[in-house]
């Protein structure tokens, strides 16, 4: 039987203020061609100065990682020609990467995996071609802006492993905030190898280039999985080839055949010295890393919020840190399930952050203590929540709206009571299993009472009143 072996290679693009090599802003975003040096376009006598703080965001990653640090590292040229790259060749890291044999743990179906990280180290981006008509045009904005690759062992075995582990990188990079990995933008680029055998041997293996999101990872991945089984099966052999991924047509296309390995001539870069990194630097920058997913994972579920609701905190990274700050001031349960579902219906509604709202944390425990104890219903919260997302007081929202509902058990069965006396037809069809009945005799209730009770403690002392006749 033919089992894959897949390996994933990823650039993310770091956040740093300036570019690796140079004092050029990092941001290709802006106008092309703006944020750009002698040093990015590659002038003759130019020389590279390495920037700190790209070490500092490697050393986080390699960390988060559970990578080991190369305490003593050096870059290195790749000699290679293509229009994008102006110095004909890359600094990068080949035989001193900043960590290795790390590691990344994803749950599959329960079952706890780690993925195995090769390396982790440092390169230079390339310029940004733009094709336009018969013309290509290069923006030397992105020439430069720092990288880090995470290269893996061959030890993923499913389309599912693979993007359960590329989710897994980019959850830790964004709470870590050393990127944006937006796939779609370019700001974390993903390569696939994948290759079937029969056994412990790595059969020969396809590269997918430049995968565009999460989903083609899993797409291209099982594609070409089925190409190559079906091709073995011919009796034809696999070749060494780079491959792309055509979404329109969801399968992957051929690229180019390696004919022959690459070489490089890799040789160590000789403008930057070697980089010694000390027990009290990575010390320092491991003491700010922040809480990590899972961390949070595990916490929401102690707490008994369901797998769901933990998931969607756990993605959306503004809602999580709002909800953590309120945890142990309220009903977290409560919490959790208004704001993952009234909350981001809200956002999503207008597709906003919410950053972008003043809603003030104190306000808004207090509207879920309220509705822990019944003073509102949750259709009151739905028309509250908004007005408190504007600033408003919840305590004026609920005066002028004359919202608060009372939960004095006596005065509720009192108004129950009376109802069942008036309507005695109603409840022999409740008796008799008609449920229109309830509903019919629950608005009744709420009648009676103007809207000033709690709809689900009323029903549930109504259902109480009537099984007890």
């Amino acid at each position: 039987m033919l089992v894959p072996t897949i390996g994933i290679e990823v650039h993310v693009e770091l956040l740093s203020k300036y570019k690796v090599f140079s004092n050029s802003i990092n941001n290709f975003k802006d106008i092309p061609n703006t944020n750009v040096s002698l040093i990015d376009m590659a002038y003759p006598g130019t020389l590279p100065l390495l920037n700190k703080e790209v070490i500092d965001l490697a050393i986080k990653a390699a960390l988060v990682l559970n990578c080991k640090i190369n305490k003593k590292m050096h870059f290195d040229r790749k000699n290679y020609f293509y229009p994008d790259l102006p110095k004909g060749y890359q600094i990068t890291q080949k035989d001193t990467p900043i960590g290795y044999d790390g590691y990344v743990e994803i749950m599959d179906d329960g079952v706890l995996k780690k993925i195995l990280i090769e390396e982790i180290h440092i390169e230079e981006d390339t310029c940004k071609s733009i094709h336009v008509g018969n013309e290509t045009l290069l923006n030397y904005n992105r020439a430069g802006v720092p990288l880090i690759e995470i290269v893996t062992k061959p030890c993923i075995k499913s389309s599912k492993e693979a993007m359960l582990y590329i989710e897994a990188l980019r959850e830790k990079f964004l709470y870590l905030g050393i990127s944006d990995v937006k796939i779609e933008e370019g700001s974390m680029r993903c390569d696939a190898n994948v290759s079937v055998s029969e056994n412990e041997v790595l059969g020969t293996k396809a590269e997918i280039k430049n995968i565009g999101s999460i989903s083609n990872v899993g797409l291209s991945i099982e594609y070409e999985i089925k190409r190559q089984i079906e091709e073995i099966n011919r009796g034809n052999k696999i070749v060494d080839e780079t491959r792309r991924y055509d979404e329109k047509n969801g399968k992957t296309i051929s690229m180019r055949v390696k004919e022959t390995g690459n070489d490089y001539r890799y040789f160590p870069e000789p403008d930057i010295p070697v980089i010694i990194l000390s027990d009290e630097w990575i010390e320092e920058l491991s003491k700010t890393i922040p809480l990590m997913p899972d961390f949070y994972r595990n916490k929401y579920a102690s707490l008994g919020i369901n797998y769901n609701s933990i998931q969607t905190l756990v993605h959306n990274i503004d809602l999580n840190n709002f909800f953590y700050a309120i945890i142990d001031e309220c009903n977290p349960v409560i919490a959790a399930n208004i704001i993952t579902g009234d909350l981001l219906s809200l956002l999503n509604k207008e597709g906003t952050k919410l950053s972008q709202f003043n809603l003030n944390l104190e306000e808004f425990v207090s509207l879920i203590n309220k509705r822990e104890k019944n003073l509102l219903s949750s259709n009151q919260v739905k028309e509250i929540l908004p007005l408190l997302m504007q600033g408003e007081l919840i305590d004026d929202v609920i005066k002028k709206f004359n919202y608060e509902l009372t939960s004095d058990d006596n005065f509720i069965k009192g108004i129950i009571d009376k109802v069942i006396t008036d309507n005695s037809e109603s409840v022999k069809d409740y008796k008799e299993g008609k449920e229109r009945a309830l509903k019919y005799l629950m608005g009744q209730v709420m009648k009676e009472a103007k809207g000033k009770i709690n709809p689900e403690l009323a029903s549930k002392l109504l259902i109480d009143s009537l099984n007890d006749l």
